[in-house]
């Protein structure tokens, strides 16, 4: 089985790719999805309730992913559990052999269908982050040991298209500092502001300290284009692409294109270590991409 671990300790070019569970209990659409990353990506992420909606559990789907070969990137939220419960969370996920997490603060409930949900947010995830290096040294954050420490990767998220640049480059250096060992960006088709968003990271000489896999996200449609520029926030769609993909015979292979030209122009950026492929609810277009982007090891 291919492994997040193995990819990042051998220093070659990373792919991680993600699924969203499904919206009910049965794992068949998680072991459907499964063939088309098996052999093809290093790890794939198991979201957590992602956008604020009820799915399969992410640790649930990581067992599913385990089984069928794939290891797993289990995404944890701060919005729905207060520090006890995330604590053994990740105690629960290490023990079912998960080796990395994504520590996330999590969207708000207010995007999601069940808006009158209480919000926890005990904790964000810069101290989410520091919890669990804790955790891994050994302490639980009220110092007590942890007789087993879970041996696990720690990830974080990022956007380079959010508002004030120069505070979030701050925040990733503070995820950097509380123990991050990769950190997945937000999907990018605006590649001229994630070269900058690059530049700072290196002017702060993260790079050097972790791993950024940058985020890719092949679209089947203009609607989808459109739908990520104007509901979507933080998210940058540069018209030229609009205009590409109206003007396509074949949306869905112009979006494989563009996909692949942006995964061209990444691993020549000073810094990116891998790509994180986000084909939503589209599964199956993932060996093709990684072949025709070249990204197959």
């Amino acid at each position: 089985m291919r492994t997040l671990r193995e990819a990042l300790e051998s220093g070659r070019f990373v792919v991680t790719a993600e699924i969203g569970p499904p919206l009910g209990a049965s794992p068949d659409a998680v072991v459907k999805a499964a063939v088309h990353f098996r052999g093809h990506v290093d790890a794939v992420n198991a979201t957590d309730n992602q956008t604020g909606i009820v799915r399969l559990s992410s640790t649930a789907t990581a067992k599913v992913l385990l089984d069928e070969g794939i290891d797993p990137i289990v995404q944890m939220t701060c919005r729905d559990r207060n520090r006890l419960a995330l604590q053994a969370d990740i105690l629960g996920a290490a023990a079912i052999g998960v080796r990395s997490l994504l520590l996330l603060t999590g969207d708000h409930m207010v995007m999601g269908d069940q808006p009158e949900a209480r919000p926890v947010f005990d904790l964000d995830s810069v101290t989410l982050i520091e919890a669990a290096r804790g955790m891994r040294g050994g302490r639980f954050m009220n110092g007590e040991e942890v007789v087993d420490p879970p041996d696990v990767l720690l990830g974080g998220a990022a956007n380079p298209f959010a508002e004030h640049m120069g505070l979030r480059l701050v925040r990733i250096a503070k995820k950097v500092d509380a123990g991050a060992d990769f950190i997945q960006t937000q999907a990018i088709f605006d590649l001229g502001r994630f070269e900058r968003w690059m530049a700072g990271v290196r002017d702060l000489g993260l790079h050097e300290r972790v791993r950024i896999l940058a985020g890719v996200l092949p679209a089947r449609s203009v609607r989808a284009l459109t739908y990520m520029r104007d509901e979507v926030a933080g998210m940058m769609i540069p018209d030229e692409l609009i205009g590409r993909m109206t003007g396509a015979e074949k949306p869905a292979d112009e979006g494989v294109r563009i996909a692949c030209e942006t995964i061209a122009r990444l691993r020549e950026i000073d810094g990116v270590a891998g790509v994180h492929l986000m084909p939503v609810m589209w599964e199956k277009i993932v060996p093709r991409l990684v072949h025709e982007a070249g990204l197959a090891n």
